[in-house]
């Protein structure tokens, strides 16, 4: 993936606000978005991701705020004013039309000679590799084709920024994690600016140099794929993004390099400190495969717990194991399968022992 780290931000919203009547859709998102950066959207329905990529494409109107687009004020300008295009879950192809057709419309329609337009369309499905299918019609593709065909749409204009509503939703999931490293090499290669909304937390991770977590309208956290799910903000970030074990608690050690915590299954440590004060409440995150698990006692002498095994569950490349412990909740704990010879000697109702280094847990505040 590329590295944008190092450009100057290109899109920036500033307190974007989108009220229907009394209900507030986006409230009050910031964000600055580099040049050449792929940047999610990511929530789930309901959360204001969809009217928040509206608003940049010029289909929904703000109702307070600013959108900057290379420095410039663009919130008001008409959709087809904007240097921008989207690109449709739906894909949104003539059926009518062939593939060649299909990506030459905009072209045609912004007036572009005849001879351009054969050179840019050339240029894009050679890009997105369907040259040889360009006489063909939508319905005689697959649904990766078809998206390839919707995205050589969107980029023939040469936008300044791609905006993307669910690129993948309408694929299978073998084809969609296919598609996923298709879809961003094009994208790098072009160097577009790119805004996606989904709600696949996998596809976010995989395709987007950095991530904003929404919730209600609000931006929860902004990071890359590695910020975000290994230091979430919150326990709706935590549990979100992935899976997590929260551990409710009161505080019970605080040092600048390490803290602890008094739960239901015993005093946590992590090693990381927080500014706060002692019985305070909060909560600790622990990704399920960041856990150890054994019938047999290991020579730890920390964030050692017990409890029985209550389900087991095979994925394939990995085990989930669900134990219950002493206080009754429920430890979520993942395995990978590294052997095909290997064989876990843990069943149903077994009593294990299970644990993580200090390193693994990550302090949430309530």
């Amino acid at each position: 993936m590329a590295d944008v780290s190092g450009s100057a931000n290109y899109l920036v919203t500033e307190k974007l606000v989108k009220r229907f009547d009394e209900a507030l859709a986006v409230d009050e998102v910031s964000l600055s978005i580099a040049k050449g950066e792929i940047f999610a959207l990511l929530g789930s329905s309901g959360c204001g991701k969809s009217t928040l990529l509206r608003m940049l494409a010029g289909f929904e109107v703000p109702t307070a705020g600013r959108i900057l687009l290379g420095g410039q004020d663009v919130a008001k300008f008409r959709p087809y004013d904007r240097p921008i295009n989207m690109m449709f879950q739906s894909y949104a192809l003539f059926p009518h039309l062939d593939i060649w057709e299909n990506v030459a419309f905009g072209l045609k329609r912004e007036g572009l000679p005849k001879d351009q337009i054969k050179q840019r369309v050339g240029e894009m499905l050679d890009l997105v590799q369907l040259g040889a299918l360009a006489k063909r019609k939508p319905h005689q593709l697959s649904g990766g084709q078809q998206q390839r065909v919707a995205l050589a749409r969107s980029l023939a204009k040469r936008p300044t920024l791609l905006l993307l509503d669910e690129p993948l939703g309408a694929l299978d999931k073998k084809l969609r994690e296919q598609t996923q490293f298709e879809l961003v090499n094009i994208i790098e290669k072009v160097g577009v600016t790119c805004v996606m909304v989904t709600h696949d937390q996998e596809e976010a991770m995989t395709m987007a140099n950095r991530i904003a977590v929404m919730s209600k309208g609000r931006v929860l956290q902004v990071g890359s794929p590695e910020e975000v799910y290994e230091y979430p903000c919150n326990r709706f970030v935590a549990d979100f993004i992935g899976t997590a074990n929260l551990f409710d608690g009161k505080l019970s050690v605080d040092e600048p390099d390490r803290c602890a915590a008094l739960t239901g299954i015993g005093e946590i440590h992590v090693g990381h400190g927080v500014t706060g004060t002692l019985n305070m409440p909060l909560s600790i995150s622990v990704r399920p495969e960041k856990i150890e698990i054994s019938k047999r006692k290991p020579s730890v002498t920390y964030n050692l717990y017990t409890g029985k095994v209550k389900e087991i569950a095979y994925f394939g490349s990995y085990n989930t194991y669900i134990v219950e412990a002493t206080d009754g909740s429920r430890v979520k704990i993942t395995e990978a399968n590294t052997s095909r010879q290997e064989h876990s000697d843990i069943t149903w109702e077994d009593p294990v022992y299970y644990w993580w280094d200090d390193r693994a847990g990550v302090v949430l505040r309530n």
